[in-house]
Parts: structure tokens; C-alpha cells; sequence
């Protein structure tokens, strides 16, 4: 494990959607320079959202939110911090989990006080075993100055610039208190060149990491030239650094203090602020403590008043040595005091250059026809913000001149060309007709991948599939044709196979329609698979075979992806029956009287 606990690459998931501490954390990111937020992804298992917005700097950013740390994990597994957010209730279960993943975290943080001792201890020992560092729980966190720092550690920006908290200094820092973490911060910076390094380990009895791990793994890291402890009454973790002071394993200086000196002036036993500030021995009061560690050689004030004196002694006593440098400060960027969000989000294209893109790839680098570019790399583009290859590019431009009309009596057609036969534009004339899109008429695009992807994934026989359909009350999109059968078939459907047939890397979907539909047309023949069920099917093994997940296929289903395929070709179509109108100038349209079944009775009155 590195000497260094974050680095300037560090990314965390974040446990909970605690907005003000991701903010905070955001803004500190962006006031250092850094090139990548902290927060990778954040775990907000009863949000609906997928993402939420924060500012970074003037701008704003949008950070994923995710239903579980698993998921997070996937999307993000570059983030080795977990930041635990959860209630004391949940906070274990979180970290249980974390802790499971192997070697995902190097880190987590536990901000919940009051986790029940036998869980606390439990949890503990099971990230010492994975060599995971846990800090907490009840803990502000840490931090890396100029690098990384954790949630609300440090205050606001202000007080972490007064501090020095916005780079690198030469002390590493441990406490218990997340308080004093804060005001010790201001003291160094006041006395001496600002930390290099800081814990704040939690309050709580039985923490994770304890004060020897941290200075341990600070004498290794050579940012730090000389440390700093910030104990409390209660407990007895000093005495191992002691241990190690004497042993020689740790060599830097060491200046410590242990608050809770006043409990000597009571009476009986009494608990400080913290669940572990409470002395059950002798050897656990703060003055033993105190006393011990200046008969071991750390530098231990006579009072918390003369710790500055003591801090700027130390500092410069190393710098005369050469062994502390100068620090050059680096120019720090300002967060604005008063920003505004924005109202509206695109993630697809860019017109704020010289040349407008699609996903990142300006126009003109497929628009033209020496790009070797067509509407299928426009749609992938922008559609779905990836760069299909070109089987599936040409499957798209396939399904999309497959749909473009179907004649003047379908209903879309009939309605744009009645529209426009009354005048209207074209615009409002291709409306009409889109407006008749929907479950009757191009949706079976949308039901037949639906209804034939749950079928496959729940490995049903074409027989249970049809009792299913039954039971569900559906006729089974996709399956049937007014006039193609089997004797006479859809052309349209025999080319889009062929296709597939030729090019895809595999069409499991389409294989077992043709299982169903060997079913279907054994009782009538004519309830083969149509054009909008062959195209849906095949958008879903097309998708497999580019490699989305189930999850990411159900949500194109389910938010109408596909029939969007079948708006945009059958508008061409529209538009041609809108224009041969215009161009015919036909006059408006009257429906005869002798094609309506006029059955109007005389109204009854009512008393």
C-alpha cells in the first residue's frame, strides 16, 4: 500500500446524496486545479434520478447516481475511496458490502457516530484483513492538501486557504476530534508551513484505523517531515506510538498532546464529547498519557496554550536542518460567490466552437460523402453517443428506408394527406400524420422487442410464450399480416433477414421468433412475422451484439427508442404524400357520404 493516502487522481464514490459535502468537496477540487472531480458516482438507492448537478467552479458539472455500490463500482471502477454517508442503521451493511468487493477501496470513510460495538468491531477487523484503511467511524475524514480532500473536512474554502489547506505542507496530522482537526490545521498554518497529510480517525471507541497506523504509514511518506497527535482522554492507542518510538520504527518528530487534562479536577469518572473520551484507568487519563510520551522522547507541551510554541520550535529546528524547503504557493482558482444553474442539459451535440458536433465529432467530419459517413453514423451519434460499426450503421439506414411508407391508406399517410389538402404547411401536415403513431400503428416495434426479449431471457418455449401472451390479454406484437402469409411473404422481412443473415454477429432474438412464428403459422398461416416485429427483434440482437447491457436494451425499449427508428423513416414517406398534394393541388377533402354507416337516433329528453 502507497505512503501516500490520495493522490491528485483519486476518485471516491460517494454514499448517500449529501449535496452540501459534495459541493464542498467539488469546490475544493476546482479552487486546486484539479483536472478530474473527487466524486466519481454517487450511491442514492432511493433516487430516481440518474444524475445530479453541481457547480464546478463558474460551470457545472453532472456526477452519475447510482441505485447501489455494485453499480457504482461497475461504471466506475477507477474510484478506490468510499465515502459512507449512510445512517448509523445502514452504515455497516455499506461498508460489509464495500469491503467484499476485494480490492476496490484502498479507503473508506465512515461518518455515522454510534455503530453498535459488536458490528463496529466486527467491521473493523474485517478491513483489516482485506488491508483496507477505514477512517471512522464518527470522522470528519481527511485530507491531502492540494490533492484530495474528504466531504466538510477543513471548513469552508476560506477557512481552508487561511488554513493552508489548498497544498502540500511538511506535517502530518492525526486527531480524533474532526473540531480540532480544523483549529490545529489553523495553528500550523499560523506556525509553520501548513500539513502535508491529515486524519481526523473518529470518535468513537472502536475505530478502524487507530493514531499508529496513520503515523506508521506517514514515516513512510516522504511529504511529511514531522508529525503531530492530537489524542484524548480515554483509550490507549498512544502507548503504541510510544512503542514505536522507542523501537525505532518511527524516527521523524513527533509532537503530541492529549486533550482532557481537566478530568483530573473531578471527582468521579466523567466523558467527554467523543463515545471513546472516557478514562476507565489510570493509564488512560490524559495526564498518564502526556507524561508517557515525554519520558518516550515526542515533543509534549505543558499545556494545549503552548502548543504553538511548540509546532513553530519543531518547524524550525527542520528547516534550519535543510530538511524543510521552502513551499512556492500556487496559484489558486476562485470560486464565484454567485452562481446560476442552468435550466437545460445536452449531452449529444456542441455549437459553441467554430464548427458545431455531434458527440464530439464536428459536422463536417461526417456529413459529406467522402467521409464515407452516412445517416446511420449520424443517428448512432447522436442517438445513442457511439460509433457503431458499420454493419450497424447499415442496418439502421436499412430499417429506416424499409419503413419509409407504406402507401396512401394507412392512416399516418391518410392523415398528412388530408391536412394538407386543407391547406395546411407542411410542417403541420407531417404532424398529423406523426400523431397517429403509437400502439396500433408502428408500436408493435416497441411490443414486439418488449414482449419477444422477455420471452428469451426467461427462457420460455414458443408454447409457454403464447400461453403468457394470452394471459396477459395481448395479441403478440409482431406476429401477423392482413395479406403476406407464408405462401406469399413480406419482402421487406425476407431482406432485413437477409441482412442479418449476412452481417450480424449473431441474432439469438431472431431465432427463436422463428421458433414461435414455426408455431403461430402451424394454426394460420398468415401469422408470420411481420416487418415491425423482424425490426424490433433485430434492433435487440443488434444491440447485444454491440455490447449493451440487458438493462441499457429494456431502457431503449421502454423509452420508445425504437419506434423512433420508425417516426423518422416513415416521415420521409409523410412528407412525399404532403408534397405530391402540393404538387397535385388537390382541393380540400370531403369523405363521401355513401362510405360512412350513418345510424343517428332522435334524441331522448331527460326529465
Amino acid at each position: 500500500m502507497s505512503s501516500r493516502l490520495y493522490t491528485k487522481d483519486t476518485q471516491a464514490i460517494f454514499w448517500n446524496n449529501n449535496k452540501t459535502a459534495i459541493q464542498r468537496m467539488l469546490d475544493y477540487d476546482y479552487t486546486i486545479g484539479r483536472e478530474k472531480p473527487s466524486v466519481a458516482g454517487i450511491v442514492a438507492p432511493t433516487s430516481g434520478n440518474k444524475f445530479e448537478k453541481f457547480f464546478y467552479g463558474p460551470d457545472e458539472i453532472m456526477i452519475s447516481l447510482y441505485k447501489s455500490t455494485a453499480d457504482a463500482v461497475k461504471e466506475q471502477p477507477q474510484a478506490d475511496v468510499l465515502l459512507n454517508f449512510a445512517s448509523f442503521r445502514t452504515a455497516y451493511d455499506v461498508t460489509m458490502e464495500a469491503i467484499e468487493m476485494g480490492d476496490q477501496f484502498k479507503s473508506i470513510m465512515i461518518t455515522a457516530e454510534g455503530i453498535p460495538e459488536r458490528l463496529a468491531r466486527k467491521m473493523n477487523q474485517a478491513a483489516r484483513d482485506a488491508g483496507i484503511i477505514v477512517i471512522g467511524p464518527a470522522t470528519v475524514g481527511a485530507i491531502a492538501p492540494g490533492a484530495f480532500k474528504i466531504a466538510n473536512i477543513g471548513g469552508t474554502i476560506e477557512n481552508i486557504v487561511n488554513s493552508k489547506l489548498h497544498r502540500a505542507g511538511s506535517c502530518g496530522l492525526v486527531t480524533r476530534s474532526g473540531g480540532l482537526f480544523n483549529e490545529l490545521s489553523n495553528i500550523i498554518a499560523i506556525n509553520a508551513d501548513g500539513i502535508a497529510e491529515g486524519v481526523a480517525i473518529g470518535g468513537d471507541r472502536f475505530v478502524g484505523s487507530v493514531f499508529i497506523d496513520h503515523l506508521l504509514r506517514m514515516e513512510e511518506n516522504p511529504d511529511v517531515k514531522y508529525m503531530i497527535l492530537l489524542g484524548e482522554v480515554g483509550g490507549t492507542e498512544e502507548y503504541k506510538v510510544i512503542e514505536a518510538v522507542k523501537d525505532g520504527r518511527i524516527k521523524k518528530p513527533i509532537i503530541a498532546w492529549c486533550i482532557g487534562t481537566i478530568a483530573k479536577h473531578f471527582s468521579s469518572g466523567v466523558q467527554f464529547g467523543h463515545a471513546g473520551a472516557s478514562a476507565n484507568a489510570d493509564a488512560e487519563t490524559a495526564a498518564a498519557k502526556n507524561k508517557a510520551m515525554a519520558e518516550a522522547g515526542i515533543y509534549v507541551p505543558e499545556s494545549f496554550n503552548d502548543l504553538p510554541a511548540t509546532i513553530a520550535e519543531v518547524y524550525n529546528d527542520l528547516k534550519s536542518k535543510g530538511i524543510i524547503g521552502e513551499i512556492e504557493e500556487p496559484e489558486l482558482r476562485i470560486v464565484p460567490k454567485v452562481r446560476r444553474p442552468k435550466q437545460f442539459i445536452c449531452t449529444i451535440s456542441d455549437d459553441r466552437g467554430e464548427e458545431a458536433t455531434y458527440a464530439g465529432f464536428p459536422i463536417s467530419s461526417v456529413a459529406t460523402p467522402d467521409t464515407g459517413k452516412g445517416i446511420g453514423d449520424v443517428i448512432s451519434l447522436l442517438w445513442f453517443k457511439k460509433q457503431y460499426p458499420k454493419w450497424a450503421t447499415e442496418f439502421i439506414e436499412t430499417v429506416i428506408k424499409t419503413v419509409a411508407d407504406h402507401g396512401p391508406a394507412v392512416s399516418g399517410a391518410h392523415n398528412a394527406k388530408v391536412t394538407a389538402r386543407a391547406g395546411k404547411s407542411v410542417v403541420e401536415a407531417l404532424v398529423t400524420g406523426l400523431l397517429t403513431i403509437g400502439p396500433r400503428f408502428g408500436g408493435a416495434i416497441d411490443g414486439a422487442a418488449k414482449y419477444f426479449k422477455y420471452a428469451d431471457d426467461n427462457d420460455l418455449t414458443p408454447a409457454e410464450f403464447l400461453n403468457y401472451m394470452k394471459g396477459e390479454g395481448v395479441p403478440i406484437p409482431g406476429i401477423g399480416h392482413r395479406i403476406k402469409s407464408l405462401k406469399n411473404p413480406d419482402l421487406r422481412v425476407t431482406g432485413l433477414m437477409n441482412f442479418a443473415a449476412e452481417n450480424f454477429p449473431a441474432t439469438p432474438l431472431l431465432d427463436y421468433a422463428r421458433t414461435v412464428e414455426a408455431l403461430t403459422t402451424s394454426k394460420k398461416e398468415n401469422l408470420i412475422l411481420n416487418v415491425d416485429g423482424t425490426i424490433g427483434i433485430l434492433m435487440v440482437d443488434m444491440w447485444r451484439a454491440l455490447g449493451y447491457s440487458e438493462e441499457e436494451i429494456n431502457e431503449f425499449i421502454e423509452s420508445g427508442t425504437l419506434n423512433a427508428f420508425f417516426i423518422v423513416g416513415r416521415s420521409i414517406g409523410f412528407i412525399g404524400h404532403v408534397l405530391d398534394e402540393k404538387r397535385l393541388a388537390m382541393p380540400m377533402y370531403r369523405h363521401p357520404m355513401d362510405d360512412i354507416l350513418y345510424d343517428v337516433q332522435k334524441a331522448e329528453p331527460i326529465a
